[in-house]
């Protein structure tokens, strides 16, 4: 057996040791050159064993097990009925290497014959130099067996000395913080059922005089919409890893014999120069997953901060005129359109147009909007409903809660068990009834809060199955609807990750319109979105969320750099604040392809010497031809 197998791009080399139960990355990095033997990857990857220590392989598996003496935390945990088989030991059986369509493709197995069970690992690495991990267990064994973890790990040279991490809560996400990588663990655990606002599935890492344009940085992801941990050792011997995957609830995962799961998809990027260039490969990825498309984003305008739940038809036949003259190319209706919804606290769940305020239904006003040459969209929040609805007073038991306890509220709401089929197909018999009967060209999918003791009707923990259930809605409701575009919104930026982006054209990076606030939210987001996925919208002068007041200036020039938007009462507005509003879309608008086409960067630079007085940043056109470049 070849011991080392290299793929290669053309900023990238990875070299896979098979020489270890599951097989390990040795190397993930600048290229090693066309050259390189076996015998020169044996001098650099054979290390010595320590006085002392275990007589054992001193590389770290993707996933690395305690029955083979590994010291840190095991990549897959679990065991049989009595605690049998839950130190498994796997050996190497075979692998084959596939190339095509832009990317090599190495998928290997390994057997553990004891605890029957198999583990099948693919590394994928493309063109563009993003790596790609997934593991798959298989139980080929005769009785149940209980998965605790399964979980991807990934080792880094030791000239690593920084981990970069975020942290938020709504209004404030993606707060990037750089730390040293001490000895011991630092982990993260999102138990929220959603991708997060508190700690999103990213990590960076990063040699010690790393800049945006300087040094060796890796970043890796975990492609999940639902709950994940994160966790970076630095072992005594010096040997540092990180591990990525799915957090499990007790008693969540069970395979029965013949069954198989997989980690989520782990994406990793690196660059020998800086950050900016790795989070541009970030962000050709994530075009690739989106839908192609032959003409520009429109420019929004959200009818929330200029309505809430106040919606009168003439009213917004006003606001809609107002926008069509200042540049505005989709009207987005917000909350308030459906059932008894009036306020926060009744009426969710219950998706069919109210009559109370729309009598004549919602196609008047969808006529209007189009008549402008605006395309219209349309609010909606699926998962979850009012305890005073229509839909849980004829269905009390529709609700993702544990029997015998109080249901948790999180703004006056409930989450719905999709893993019902009666549930599923009602709520996909809605959506699909309010798309089809009406000229919709896009949906805003809201998720306002996080799970909590959600289990199932059999009372097992289904914060997975939910999450599984969302993309399955998603995917049924796109293939009904090709033209209807969506947006993740999740009480602004709380699921926005790579797999909820291979089924929305859009993610709502923060319920905050304060530009101030904006600047550090949107440039965290931009080093892993690309600008024309994040919506960004011109708020009024005093922002809804921190009573801030602003120049229209400032809060443009934020929100250029992104999906622009507006969410503002315009009909409140002067000529001359309509003439500015009406300039600055047009300058988005000149700009809009460079913008939405070309690499993102962030520069270094600190204003007055002071970080927090002023960010810089742009984007360039691929062929540097032109560039666009904001310093506030």
């Amino acid at each position: 057996m070849q011991r080392f197998e290299i793929l290669r791009s053309a900023s990238v080399d990875v070299v896979v040791d098979m020489s270890t139960g599951v097989p390990s990355i040795v190397h993930w990095g600048a290229p090693l050159g066309e050259h390189v033997t076996s015998s020169d990857l044996l001098l650099v990857f054979d290390e010595v064993q320590i006085p002392g220590s275990l007589d054992m392989t001193r590389s770290v598996p993707i996933v690395p097990m305690h029955g083979d003496g590994f010291p840190g935390r095991p990549g897959l945990q679990g065991h049989r009925r009595g605690g049998r088989h839950w130190a498994a030991r796997f050996s190497f059986v075979d692998s084959d290497k596939t190339e095509g369509l832009g990317a090599t493709t190495l998928t290997t197995r390994s057997h553990d014959p004891v605890a029957q069970l198999v583990i099948e690992t693919k590394i994928t690495l493309e063109a563009s130099g993003v790596l790609s991990l997934i593991v798959f267990l298989d139980n080929v064994g005769d009785s149940p067996y209980m998965v605790d973890a399964l979980s991807v790990s990934v080792p880094f040279p030791r000239h690593v000395e920084e981990i970069g991490t975020f942290s938020g809560r709504w209004v404030r996400e993606f707060q990037f913080k750089r730390h040293a990588w001490m000895k011991g663990a630092w982990t993260a655990e999102n138990r929220t059922g959603r991708t997060s606002h508190e700690n999103p599935p990213f990590i960076w890492l990063l040699e010690n005089e790393a800049s945006e344009f300087v040094g060796d940085v890796w970043a890796l992801h975990c492609a999940w919409s639902g709950n994940h941990v994160t966790y970076a050792e630095r072992l005594v011997d010096g040997r540092r890893y990180v591990q990525m995957g799915e957090l499990f609830h007790p008693g969540e995962i069970c395979l029965d014999p013949g069954q198989r799961m997989s980690t989520p998809t782990i994406v990793g990027v690196h660059s020998s120069q800086g950050i900016n260039k790795a989070s541009q490969t970030f962000h050709d990825h994530v075009r690739e997953l989106l839908p192609p498309r032959d003409t520009p984003r429109p420019v929004h305008l959200n009818t929330w901060e200029a309505m809430y739940f106040d919606h009168d038809f003439e009213r917004l036949c006003a606001l809609a005129d107002l926008a069509a003259k200042v540049g505005v190319e989709r009207f987005v209706l917000d909350d308030g359109w459906f059932g008894g919804r009036r306020n926060d606290s009744q009426g969710l769940g219950d998706w069919f147009v109210s009559s109370e305020v729309y009598p004549n239904g919602l196609s008047p006003l969808i006529e209007h909007v189009r008549n402008l040459g605006m395309e219209f969209g349309i609010w909606v929040e699926p998962e979850m409903a009012n305890p005073v609805s229509e839909i849980l007073a004829a269905h009390p038991d529709w609700v993702l809660s544990t029997a015998g306890y109080e249901t948790v509220l999180g703004r006056n709401q409930v989450v719905l068990d999709l893993s019902r089929s009666d549930v599923f197909e009602h709520l996909l018999g809605r959506l699909d009834d309010l798309l089809r009967d009406h000229e919709i060209s896009y949906v805003k999918w809201d998720m306002n809060r996080p799970l909590v003791q959600g289990s199932n009707q059999h009372g097992k923990a289904s914060s997975h199955e939910q999450v599984r259930q969302v993309y399955r809605l998603l995917d049924r409701l796109r293939e009904r609807h090709p033209s209807v575009e969506f947006e993740s919104c999740a009480s602004g930026g709380g699921r926005i990750d790579f797999e909820i982006l291979k089924r929305v054209e859009r993610v709502w990076t923060s319920d905050c319109n304060d530009p101030l606030e904006r600047q550090t939210i949107q440039r965290g987001a931009s080093m892993l979105v690309p600008p024309e996925v994040m919506g960004a919208h011109i708020g009024p002068p005093q922002s809804h969320t921190t009573a801030r007041t602003h120049s229209l200036s400032f809060r443009a020039i934020t929100a250029m750099f992104g999906h622009l938007g507006v969410e503002w009462n315009v009909l409140s507005l002067d000529e001359r604040e309509r003439d500015r509003l009406a300039h600055f879309i047009a300058l988005h608008q000149r700009f809009r392809s460079l913008l939405h086409t070309g690499d993102a960067v962030r520069f270094d630079a600190q204003l007055n010497g002071d970080e927090a007085s002023g960010h810089a940043h742009g984007v360039y056109a691929g062929d540097r031809s032109e560039a666009l470049v904001s310093i506030v």
